[in-house]
């Protein structure tokens, strides 16, 4: 990799803008060219490297101690100023769902390389907006759809591919937990959050378009913030069954991330929760399957970072993926409303 260090500003210093500061610091740790040098949040408190208070359901944000040394990293209460900062190289997009589109464009338009936090916006003409405004800028800009770097479902996305279990014959995904209790006002807005549907399903719908292309139709039962939706694909080595369920339920409910994938000669088992967390069932016997422990989060930032300091366009996600997802979830959305089948 390049020896000049990929310069990082994190705009928006919650739950996910405090997870992708970890996920920078861990990566130069272990040797990635990038160096965290600019933060920018409203809150004094966070922009002095406190980030205890942030929430989250993933992993434990709970540290007293300062998430970066306040003394060499750069604070700005407003994004755009941080934007505008020339010792910027890449802007990790962490603010509400709704600022999202706004920050990324004008971030291009600086010049800087963008890593926008999902959904990138509700409205896909947004979406489109960002893609477009990307293609002209001759920089990288990628949705962060941690999913498709998540060991274990990366290791899935390789099974699928390769067949060395045979065709895939159907996938159950699970993703469930207590609605947010922080930025509440934001998240039980469902015009301007998308409900669970776009926080948590969101993930699993694009894994499901990773995986097997765009369906032929859709069904989804439920509400936005509980959907549970059947993908049908036409044609031959199809999966017969693809589902996927995402909810927000109850305070206090543990989040769960499981996936189960029937092949025609095994069965792959993964579930958060559990220790392994990942089994393959075959001939009778359960196997364990090795994994790195690390998070996709940290896997998203080693491939942005690597794909900036290689001077590699190409990255495993693209704003054209994020156009096809928010088409996606707007036909579940549509079969939700009209409670029928939307053909795609």
């Amino acid at each position: 990799m390049a020896a000049q260090p990929v310069r990082v500003g994190v705009i928006g210093l919650g739950f996910m803008g405090a997870t992708h500061v970890a996920a920078y610091q861990a990566a130069a740790r272990d040797g990635f060219p990038c160096e965290l040098v600019a933060v920018c949040d409203r809150k004094a408190p966070r922009r002095a490297g406190r980030l205890s208070d942030v929430g989250g359901n993933i992993g434990d944000l709970s540290d007293p101690r300062p998430a970066f040394d306040a003394e060499r990293v750069r604070a700005y209460v407003d994004g755009d100023e941080l934007i505008r900062d020339a010792g910027v190289d890449l802007v990790s997009i962490c603010t509400r769902t709704d600022t999202h589109a706004d920050l990324a464009v004008r971030a291009l338009h600086a010049g800087k390389h963008a890593l926008v936090e999902k959904p990138v916006a509700l409205n896909v003409d947004e979406v489109r907006r960002v893609r477009d405004v990307a293609r002209a800028s001759n920089r990288l800009c990628m949705p962060a759809m941690c999913m498709r770097f998540w060991p274990a479902w990366a290791w899935l996305k390789r099974r699928i591919d390769d067949g060395s279990f045979g065709r895939c014959t159907g996938l159950t995904l699970t993703r469930i937990g207590a609605a947010p209790s922080w930025s509440g006002a934001f998240y039980a807005d469902a015009s301007r959050s998308g409900g669970a549907l776009a926080d948590l399903h969101v993930h699993d719908a694009d894994f499901v378009l990773f995986c097997f292309g765009r369906p032929s139709s859709v069904y989804s039962v439920g509400d936005v913030n509980h959907v549970t939706t059947a993908y049908r694909f036409d044609g031959a080595g199809a999966p017969a069954h693809v589902v996927a369920e995402g909810a927000w339920l109850a305070p206090g409910t543990a989040f769960r991330m499981r996936y189960v994938a029937a092949f025609e000669r095994a069965t792959a088992d993964f579930d958060l929760t559990r220790d392994p967390q990942l089994v393959v069932y075959r001939d009778g016997v359960g196997e364990p399957v090795d994994v790195p422990a690390r998070s996709g989060y940290d896997e998203e930032i080693r491939h942005v970072v690597g794909a900036i300091a290689n001077g590699k366009p190409d990255v495993a996600a693209t704003m054209d993926d994020a156009v096809s997802v928010t088409e996606l979830l707007d036909a579940e959305r549509a079969s939700l409303e009209r409670r029928t089948v939307i053909q795609l």
